[in-house]
Parts: structure tokens; C-alpha cells; sequence
């Protein structure tokens, strides 16, 4: 899998986020902060995903009431 760092210039801090993951975005003092802070949050992030429910690629999960 290949995923997109991009790091802009906000007013006091730099700003980075993953561009093919929304959810993981932070800052920091310096370009090489913000770069480790994503790589940081990016990890939480993964690590936080494996422990939801129906995170097994389940692609559709259905309750049925089937009625005889």
C-alpha cells in the first residue's frame, strides 16, 4: 500500500496528514515534526483499526429475520 504524506504551512504550526486517510492529521514546529507526528498518528490510527469490530475486510454484514 502506498500512502501520500502532504505537509502545508499553517499560521503557527506545520500541519501533515495522510492524503489516502482523512482521519490521520496533525502538526508540528518543523516539517521533520510533522512529518514524525504523522507517522505517529498513522500508527495509532492502524493500530486502532485492527481492534474494531468487523475489521477483517468484511465486505457486507447482514442481520437476516427470516419468517417460515
Amino acid at each position: 500500500m502506498k500512502l501520500t504524506i502532504n505537509i502545508a504551512r499553517g499560521e503557527e504550526f506545520y500541519v501533515a496528514s495522510i492524503k489516502e486517510i482523512p482521519a490521520v492529521l496533525t502538526q508540528g514546529a518543523s516539517v521533520e515534526e510533522a512529518r514524525l507526528n504523522v507517522l505517529d498518528a498513522l500508527q495509532l490510527y492502524l493500530e486502532d483499526m485492527q481492534q474494531e469490530p468487523g475489521s477483517n475486510n468484511t465486505v457486507l454484514e447482514e442481520d437476516l429475520n427470516i419468517v417460515a
